[in-house]
């Protein structure tokens, strides 16, 4: 049974990161996880509101974070009715790194579901504060939604990969499983001025195409020195609903995700975007 944690701050665009999921995962079982966690907010009243007791403070957060949940999962019950999934909600007084953390062990979770700005939703961001930690810091895939985008199912998936990294199997299943009731095309692109493979890089390309076999794939090399510029000129060009990375070490996304906005990157992801993260668990 597919294991889904969404954490939301209650925004339009956290709500928007719901019904992606619920409609993604529709044709699985799947026990789905919805998180508020508090604590951010109650420090940030504690500076605005001196007067005010500490564990008054707490109280009062942890009633209203319980009583959103509530009515959260009240609408999703009435808006996405299906016998396939079961709810739960959880409000924490923690930080959302640490809770998800907490969960992602405690529950298994196979992926996380998020939207890609908070409740300020500032433009010149790519990515929200809480979502860049998540992405950065959380041994779980990530799954984050830009704001506003409408679900589309993911029939075209961009998977760009040096062949180098030995890819985990339960994360290669997640994204085989999850996107093979669409009969998905799966682009696995290659930036480089050479195409011929090293041994490694032949016996990395095997294993994931055996890992993803229950999909249609491409494989594409694209010679190009800017690999951020290749990558999203291909998924422009293909009209892609996926874009599938991995954050490893020293690796291209490790650059994007220690650099936020648009004006450094020239980036700006417009498509839902899978971040696996290549760590035992």
């Amino acid at each position: 049974m597919r294991q889904v944690l969404i954490p939301t701050d209650f925004s339009n665009n956290a709500m928007n990161a719901v019904k992606y999921a619920l409609e993604l995962f529709k044709y699985e079982k799947a026990n789905v996880y919805f998180l508020h966690t508090y604590q951010d907010e109650v420090y940030q009243d504690i500076e605005l509101l001196n007067d005010k007791d500490f564990e008054k403070i707490i109280d009062e957060k942890s009633k209203q974070s319980q009583e959103d949940l509530d009515i959260l999962l009240k609408n999703v019950k009435k808006e996405f009715p299906n016998p396939r999934h079961h709810y739960d909600i959880i409000s924490a007084y923690n930080t959302l790194v640490d809770e998800i953390d907490l969960i992602v062990e405690g529950k298994n979770i196979d992926v996380v579901v998020m939207g890609t700005k908070g409740e300020t939703n500032d433009k010149k961001l790519t990515f929200g504060s809480y979502t860049l930690q998540v992405l950065k810091y959380v041994s779980c895939p990530v799954l984050s939604i830009p704001s506003g985008y409408k679900y589309t199912s993911p029939k075209q998936v961009v998977f760009p990969t040096n062949y180098m990294i030995p890819y985990k199997r339960r994360e290669l299943k997640l994204l085989c499983e999850m996107v093979a009731p669409y009969r998905s095309t799966i682009d696995l692109l290659y930036v480089s001025s050479i195409e011929k493979l090293s041994h490694r890089q032949e016996d990395n390309r095997l294993f994931l195409e055996e890992e993803l076999c229950k999909n249609t794939l491409n494989f594409k090399t694209i010679a190009n020195k800017n690999i951020a510029e290749a990558i999203f000129a291909y998924t422009k060009e293909r009209g892609a609903n996926l874009l599938v990375m991995v954050n490893t070490r020293h690796s291209f996304l490790e650059d994007v995700l220690f650099q936020s906005t648009v004006d450094k990157l020239s980036l700006n992801i417009n498509m839902p975007f899978l971040v696996m993260q290549n760590v035992r668990r």
